[in-house]
């Protein structure tokens, strides 16, 4: 490891490649590695020495080279300006946009709007359409009343529990399978119960959607991709 590459970026040769990452002390137990479109990223208890940190990143090389060559052609956010013909996700699937003097409505593969403010619109209510029986379904799993439901703007978060178990979901999942959605939604139903990352979280999340940590990798990388909705001017 080259602790004295400039700007906080610290530099480590792995499988013969030189690889930039993020270095982070914080009050925490364990080692932790993040690969993700802003690259490699290792977070280390305050006390930790360089050789245990350096011993770990190196067991984990085959696993970090992997991931930096999978978010390396990871498609980026298109900047959508509200044009007839741009296509955003819908669910997972494309659909075209035409742009016309009518009342937002989607027509088979095509969403016909009149102002990209309306069409956002549109889009949250469609979000909270379909999210709001999911919860309903993952809480009662867990035998509890489907809890109140929110929408959030957030683009990196895409859920949250709150203490007095109010469920806020970003309306951008609109953009995402239904499938990876659901991993969403059970993620925060499990906060219901556990509102901590513990063993006994992941255990009932586990129970939940078991296929969870492969859920998480792909949505990291959808995420990554969510258009940037614009208008023109």
């Amino acid at each position: 490891m080259d602790r004295r590459a400039a700007k906080s970026a610290y530099l480590i040769r792995l499988a013969g490649r030189e690889v930039e990452y993020r270095f982070v002390r914080r009050r925490r137990r364990t080692l932790g590695i993040t690969v993700d479109a802003d690259g490699l990223k290792v977070s280390a208890p305050l006390c930790a020495p360089w050789r245990d940190i350096e011993g770990f990143v190196r067991e984990k090389e085959r696993w970090i080279l992997a991931k930096l060559d999978e978010w390396a052609v990871a498609p980026r956010p298109a900047v959508l300006r509200g044009l007839s013909g741009e296509r955003l996700p819908l669910f997972g699937e494309p659909v075209e946009l035409e742009r016309r003097a009518v009342p937002v409505r989607r027509e088979g593969n095509r969403i016909a709007f009149d102002s990209l403010q309306n069409l956002v619109k549109w889009l949250k209510a469609a979000a909270l359409e379909a999210l709001r029986p999911r919860v309903a379904h993952f809480a009662a799993r867990l035998g509890r009343p489907a809890p109140n439901l929110a929408l959030s703007n957030a683009r990196t978060q895409w859920g949250v529990c709150t203490e007095d178990g109010t469920v806020r979901l970003s309306w951008r999942l609109v953009h995402i399978e239904p499938a990876l959605a659901d991993y969403v939604v059970a993620h925060e139903i499990a906060h219901l119960v556990e509102l901590n990352h513990s063993p006994r979280f992941y255990h009932l999340l586990a129970s939940l959607y078991p296929d969870w940590l492969a859920a998480r990798e792909r949505l990291e990388l959808a995420g990554a991709a969510l258009p940037i909705l614009k208008e023109t001017k």
